[in-house]
């Protein structure tokens, strides 16, 4: 399994990023899909999840309203479209799988919001 996160950067508040997430080594379409963030001395949190099908989604209730996780299954891609970003935001993303009960995740990508 191997998952390679790309697309964090700086950005203003108010603006918007999309993070993206190239999976392979594994049936993509087959399995549910995470973004999780973890934000300097913090412990790393849930932020949104998707079904392996794509029709059923959930997120944290910080990032609700404001984020929004898709997969392409032809490109192997998972997505975090972030919009009215936030300070808070601040943090580095990761994308996670989970199979046959162990969680995969990638290298990270660092989000910075400045105010």
């Amino acid at each position: 399994v191997q998952l390679v996160e790309s697309g964090g950067g700086l950005v203003q508040a108010g603006g918007s990023l999309r993070l993206s997430c190239a999976a392979s080594g594994f049936t993509f379409s087959n399995y549910a899909m995470s973004w999780y963030r973890q934000a300097p001395g913090k412990e790393r949190e849930f932020v949104a999840h998707i079904s392996w099908s794509g029709d059923s989604t959930a997120y944290a209730g910080s990032v609700k309203g404001r984020f929004t996780i898709s997969r392409d299954k032809a490109k192997n891609t998972l997505y975090l479209q972030m919009n009215s970003l936030k300070p808070e935001d601040t943090a580095v993303y990761y994308c996670n799988t989970r199979i046959g009960g162990y969680d995969s995740w990638g290298q990270g990508t660092q989000v910075t919001v400045s105010s």
